[in-house]
């Protein structure tokens, strides 16, 4: 998670608002399925140029995925009988993923396999399309976004499939058309009462939106590029401990972006495989406290030019605390180090201490308060590669107004620390969304997003609003 290049806002939207679903399996175990369509539809899908190398999240991991996702906060287990557990009721869950009855999605079932299509279409108006510092162009776009989910429903193992596409359509610059098309899913293999085998794969079409970190800085059209990746995981408990030993790759093939002369900027340095093994440990000390001790080790694998590698070697460790004190305070605390080696030395080395925070406040039951704080080292390019050592603070809180109206309001701070040319960048955001499920067949959301990066290097430095709205059909 923490040596991945600077994509990881592409499905920044979809995971931000996820509702998990929580199942029992064979009588012993709550599993989070992958979100339900209804979720991602309600967020500002149409937005394309997050400028943060630390896209914002917040939610835990339930077991088992927090064994694939080492540095992102998981729940404590529930040391209750599993027999006599009874299920959480949507008021104890957290403001986001809670499903009131009569507003969460029937689906379709076909034997053991439930289907959730689901269809958005939204409109959104940003006042900075290019992220230009010196002549900034707004417009106005289309977004329409089908999406279908399905899942098992078996007593034992599962596996949980989504297929999605967006077409984003702008009024005045087709340049910045583009279109995404994604099939992800996860699974899980029961091989004994303790013991799991934990798959997960991404196949897509995706688009670095003109702004973003790692779009060129004289781009006037998306940056396209296809994604794969994969991985695999073994989790063992043993009584009150957990561990886990997983190993991921991902592979990057990138296409070309058009200059603002017309030019084209080649993107093919940047094609290769970034291949990583992770594994965690989780110790519940009692039903509130516990402790986790998490590493990654990667190996870049980057094309790059003639006399211009961009292959690197790094890893990452943390360890700390996971509290949950009852339904009021959530979260996790970690420490440790990271370092990221690159076999070019114009690039050099990136080490230090590193640290990772995620709290969560529940003062009642209809407010949830987020605090998230985050170091980690990735990589960019402004069509040479660099490396960015990135410090995060975001707060955020989600209000239920009612059963079925959400106001999230959020905000954040980011530093950027480049390393391999001299730039340093502080990034200011904050997002405001209210979401209104209207039954559940429908649902409609609005938002406002203002981005403000300020740059040594003027030519990166920008500001820019976003406001959209989406209404969704689902069943």
């Amino acid at each position: 998670m923490g040596f991945e290049f600077a994509l990881a806002w592409t499905n920044a939207s979809e995971r931000s608002g996820e509702r998990s679903r929580s199942i029992r399996v064979s009588g012993r175990r709550h599993f989070n399925l992958l979100p339900a369509p209804a979720a991602a539809i309600l967020l500002g899908l149409g937005s394309s140029a997050h400028a943060q190398a630390i896209p914002w999240t917040s939610g835990e991991f339930a077991s088992p995925w927090n064994a694939q996702k080492i540095f992102e906060p998981s729940s404590l287990p529930d040391r209750t009988d599993p027999e006599t557990r009874e299920e959480i009721p949507p008021e104890d869950m957290p403001v986001k993923k809670r499903q009131h009855p009569g507003y969460e999605p029937i689906g379709i079932r076909s034997g053991s396999w439930m289907f959730n299509p689901s269809l958005t279409a939204g409109t959104f108006y940003d006042s900075n399309v290019f992220a230009s510092n010196t002549a900034p162009r707004s417009d106005i776009a289309a977004v329409i976004e089908p999406t279908l989910r399905a899942h098992s429903l078996w007593g034992r193992h599962g596996v949980d499939l989504k297929l999605d596409a967006q077409s984003t359509t702008y009024s005045q610059f087709s340049s910045l058309n583009q279109t995404n098309a994604s099939l992800k899913g996860n699974g899980w293999l029961d091989i004994t009462k303790d013991t799991m085998l934990l798959g997960s794969f991404q196949i897509a079409h995706l688009n670095e939106g003109v702004g973003t970190l790692t779009s060129p800085a004289n781009a006037i059209s998306p940056t396209p590029y296809n994604l794969m990746s994969g991985d695999v995981t073994l989790r063992k408990e043993f009584n009150r401990l957990t561990t886990s030993v997983g190993f991921r790759t991902d592979s990057y093939d990138y296409g070309s972006t058009r200059a603002q002369d017309g030019t084209i900027i080649n993107q093919d340095a940047r094609d290769g495989q970034i291949y990583a093994l992770h594994s965690r440990i989780d110790y519940a000390i009692s039903s509130t406290l516990g402790w986790f001790g998490g590493v990654e080790g990667n190996q870049r694998d980057i094309r790059g030019t003639p006399g211009h590698t961009l292959d690197s070697q790094g890893y990452r460790a943390l360890t700390g605390v996971t509290v949950g004190l009852s339904n009021l305070v959530t979260g996790e605390f970690g420490a440790g180090y990271v370092q990221q080696r690159f076999d070019d030395p114009s690039i050099g080395n990136i080490e230090g201490p590193s640290y990772r925070a995620r709290l969560t406040w529940r003062p009642t039951r209809l407010l949830d308060v987020h605090f998230n704080a985050e170091q980690l080292v990735t990589q960019t390019t402004d069509t040479s590669a660099t490396g960015v050592l990135a410090n995060a603070v975001q707060l955020g809180l989600d209000y239920e107004l009612r059963r079925n109206i959400i106001v999230s309001l959020a905000g954040g701070y980011e530093n950027d620390k480049f390393f391999g040319q001299l730039r340093k960048d502080n990034v200011l955001t904050s997002d405001t969304r209210v979401k209104y499920l209207v039954n559940r067949f429908a649902a409609v959301s609005a938002y406002y997003r203002y981005t403000k990066r300020d740059s040594d290097v003027p030519v990166f430095s920008f500001d820019k609003h976003l406001v959209g709205m989406n209404v969704t059909a689902q069943f």
